[in-house]
Parts: C-alpha cells; structure tokens; sequence
C-alpha cells in the first residue's frame, strides 16, 4: 500500500493554560477526499495550522509524505508540499491573478529579468488543466470568493502540493461555484493528490469526500467511511449526543405590528418592497444569493440608502441613513459578514459586546475594562460563550462563540426588532441548535425577528412566515403552514410567485406560531 500522505497521531497544542488541542489525529490517504468535522472549538483549526506551519505542536507525532514534520513557517510547509485554502483567500487585489499565483517565485530568463511571456503561459496551463474560464491578465481585484479561491488551487498545483486543506471553501459560494469546486478537486483527487475538506455542510460531505474524521473537544473521536455511515452517527460523534431538535421552535404569542416597511425601493437593488414584522415573530426573508434580501435589510437598518419608501418602527418613522437612529428606536442588526462588519476581532470580548451600549456604561466620560465586565458578563453567560476570561481577544475565538459575540453585542441593547442575516453560517450544528433555541426565546419574550438565510431548512424550521425575494421584488408572503420547500424555490425563480409583490399576511393578534416539526 502506498504511504499515507499525511499522518497526525495524538498531537497536543495549549495556549497558556487554554488546552486547544489534546489529542488530535488525523490520517489521509494520497488519492482521497478526507472530511475533518467537529463542533466550533473542536481543534479543527489548530490542527490544520500545525500542518500549515502556523503553530508548532507541543507533542504527539506529525508525519508527512512518510517522513517526521515539524514546520517552524508557513512558507517551510509550502515548500514541503503543504496547500491550504481557506474561506476567504487573501489575495494582492492590486496585481493582476498570474503576479499572485507566481508571487516570490516567478520564472526569470537569461537575463534574470521575470520572463513575464512564460509566467501568464504557465498561468493559463493552469486554468485550462481546471476547466475554468479565468484571464491571466485580470487584476485579482473584483474576483469572486469562488474565482479566489481556485487560484490559490492553481498555486497549489503550480507548487506541486501534495496534500490540499480546504478550510469551509463553500460558505460563500453558490450553487454552480460549489458545483465547479467540487469537480476541481475530484479531478484532484484522481491525479493522486490528498484532500483534506473541513466543512459543517453534511450534504457536501457526503457528496464529496471518501472518509470522514470526528473532532470534539479537541480530541480525536473516531474515523469512518463515508459509505459506511450517515448524517445521524457523525452528528452524534460531533456532539456526544443526539441532536434530535436542530430547528426548537416553540409558540409564541403574535402581538402588534413592530416594523413596517413600506414601499421601499433603491435602483439596482430592490423594487417596491413591503412587509411587516410583529411582535413574538419570526419572519424569513428567503431567496437565491444575489436576489436583494440582505440589501433590504441593510436599507431598513440605515448602513444604505434607498429612495423611496418609509420605515416604522412602532408605528414611528425611521430616518433614512441614520443606523444610530434605527438603534435609538430599537432596532438591532447582526450581519452577514462575522468578522469583517460585526467584530473589531483584535479587540477583547468584553470590548466587543460593549461596543453598542459604551456612551451608557461611562460615568463622567469614564469608562473602565470592570465597568465593561459587570455590564457585559451576564450577556456572555446568557450565550454561554465558551471563553476563560472576558478579555480574550475576538480574533482567537471560534467561529461559533464568534458568533454568539456578536448576537451578545446586540441583545444588550435590548431591542424590539433583531435583524439577522445568515444566522448559522460556518458554524458547527451544534451551536447552530443553541442559536435557534435563543431566537426561539426571544420572539417568546415578544421580540420581533427578520431573519435572513440561504439554509432553506432553516427558514422552514423557525420561520412563521416567509417572505421570498426574487430579482430584488417580494415575489411571496407564506405563512408557516403554506411554506413548503417546493413553494419557496418556485417564489425565489419566478417573479409571478406565492403572492404578489408586496401584500401583506395579517395575523391575528391572537394567533400562535406552531411548533417546528
């Protein structure tokens, strides 16, 4: 039999005295697709960056390509055939794609002048070797994550990597980009490279990959082959328990109108667009990525401009362009993008959560890191943010407790209306029970939800009602009972869809929601 590719056994990796990884291994074999899973803080992340050179392992054994590794840089593990390719690539938006794929080791000639001739050559040798349609000479800035992420697979293959780690490639991605992917690493796989493929979409893992391996806690759990298990048993290896109720939604009780949104429109973005949120609801706001939704929500919380239509908020305007007055009337928005609009992710968790409610925490213009603890501490209780201490930084967090940060920032504001766009994305299923149950909570407690995703099952399972968004227009209204997963892919492709463009589903202040199958 061939050596393995990549062999991990027993590899431990503390922080201080934060244990991030225990006993971590991990065993790919070369012309295979091997899925690595586990909850958010598993240690799936500290064992790809052993491998990736960004942190050394304390113990254990570490073997690649049947020889003993131990990378002290990321640039000696590239050079020993190591590629990683993660959510979001960071690229030279300045240089055009070749310059990056070439970057530090481009051809010269006799003349030790970069042969630029060759290089643009090579890159379009690759692109065609990826059955992808990509100009050499296009500056990287503009690419799409689906066009970055392939040419960090082009500079993989240009380095002859022979083991790929490709860290959550798909939580940006479309249906067709995630399609083209995955065809790009099967043909991979078959040139006999090893794969490595972290994601918490179980649908892709099964679609793609050959074996799969367990995380919890930062220990090893178990290896299977993807043939030979399900969904079930690898959820249950995740969490050592059964996760029986992915989508707790529980009755509440539907109050009175909290947002009204009428006729709101903004060229290029979205069309006469009308709703309402009451209190104790659940609305999702469904569609394709790239149909307006998360643009509309931006526009009723103020961060952009529209140019017609009027926002309520308890029966009170909202003005336009103004997030800080959104916020003073109760209204609360956690984006879509984590890390790059919802955290300052050097800063302290404590800083984080705080960030909103600052101006009212001060005393005479003085704020102190215990006056932010106390105001902060239940908040983070409340989430159950797995962190030692309130002043550990953002950006060493996972992306789950990320996550639970940002949802803390913005119900210590204590608002009547949440905005949240893609609620669950990147994070482990787990945690993903653990933020439905709040919302559930929440619009027990009478708060009004707008709740925006891509995860079909998820807007089914905690939505009261549905709103889907087509070419920028509300194409459907569907209370719980009429949202079928056929019904709201019918409304997101069709502009004739559900109910007509912008009508109004009007509970009965008495109605209750019903519970999540």
């Amino acid at each position: 039999m061939a050596e393995p590719t990549l062999v991990l056994e027993d590899v431990a990796k503390s922080f201080g005295a934060v244990a991030a990884l225990r006993s971590g291994s991990l065993r790919v074999e070369p012309g295979t697709i091997h899925a690595l899973v586990g909850e958010n803080g598993a240690g799936k992340s500290t064992l790809v960056k052993i491998v990736a050179g960004v942190h050394r392992r304390d113990s254990g054994v570490f073997r690649l390509l049947g020889g003993d590794a131990d990378f002290t840089s990321t640039a000696e593990s590239k050079a020993a055939g190591v590629a990683v390719i993660y959510q979001e690539p960071t690229l030279f938006p300045d240089l055009d794609v070749t310059e990056n794929i070439f970057m530090g080791r481009q051809p010269v000639g006799a003349s030790r002048r970069i042969d630029r001739h060759r290089m643009y050559a090579e890159a379009a040798a690759l692109f065609e070797r990826l059955g992808v349609a990509i100009d050499p000479r296009r500056p990287a800035r503009g690419l799409s994550i689906a066009d970055q992420q392939i040419l960090e697979i082009a500079k993989a293959i240009s380095l002859d990597a022979s083991l790929l780690i490709m860290d959550e490639p798909t939580a940006a991605l479309s249906g067709v980009e995630v399609d083209r992917l995955f065809t790009v690493a099967r043909s991979l796989r078959d040139e006999g490279r090893a794969l490595v493929f972290i994601s918490h979409r179980f649908d892709e893992v099964f679609d793609l990959c050959d074996t799969v391996t367990v995380m919890r806690d930062g220990e090893y759990v178990g290896t299977q082959r993807i043939a030979e298990t399900s969904v079930d048993e690898i959820v249950s290896l995740m969490v050592g328990r059964e996760v029986t109720d992915l989508f707790p939604k529980t009755p509440a009780e539907v109050g009175d109108v909290v947002l009204d949104v009428r006729d709101l429109s903004a060229t290029g973005r979205f069309h006469d667009v009308s709703f309402q949120v009451r209190a104790g609801e659940i609305v999702g706001l469904a569609g394709l990525v790239g149909a307006g939704r998360s643009e509309i929500a931006r526009a009723v919380f103020g961060i952009d401009d529209h140019e017609a239509g009027t926002v309520t908020l308890g029966g009170a305007p909202v003005r336009k362009r103004s997030p800080r007055e959104a916020i003073r009337a109760g209204m609360a928005f956690i984006p879509e993008d984590r890390r790059q609009q919802g955290l300052v992710t050097e800063a302290s968790v404590a800083r984080n959560v705080a960030a909103v409610i600052r101006r009212g925490l001060s005393r005479a213009g003085l704020l102190t890191t215990s006056m932010e603890n106390d105001a902060v501490g239940p908040w983070a209780g409340r989430l159950e943010v797995k962190t030692s201490a309130l002043d550990m930084r953002a950006a060493t967090m996972s992306g789950g407790n990320q996550q639970k940060v940002v949802i803390a920032k913005w119900l210590a504001t204590e608002p009547r209306l949440l905005i949240i766009d893609e609620p669950t994305r990147g994070i482990d299923v787990g945690t993903k029970s653990e933020v439905h149950r709040l919302l559930s909570d929440l619009a027990g407690q009478g708060m009004a939800i707008l709740m925006i995703s891509s995860e079909l099952p998820e807007v089914l399972g905690m939505a009261d009602r549905v709103l889907v968004v087509c070419e920028g227009r509300l194409t459907a209204d569907m209370p719980r009972e009429d949202a079928t997963a056929e019904a709201v892919m019918h409304a997101a492709t069709h502009r004739d869809g559900h109910t007509a463009g912008g009508a109004h589903h009007e509970p009965h202040a008495a109605d209750k929601t019903e519970v999540s199958a």
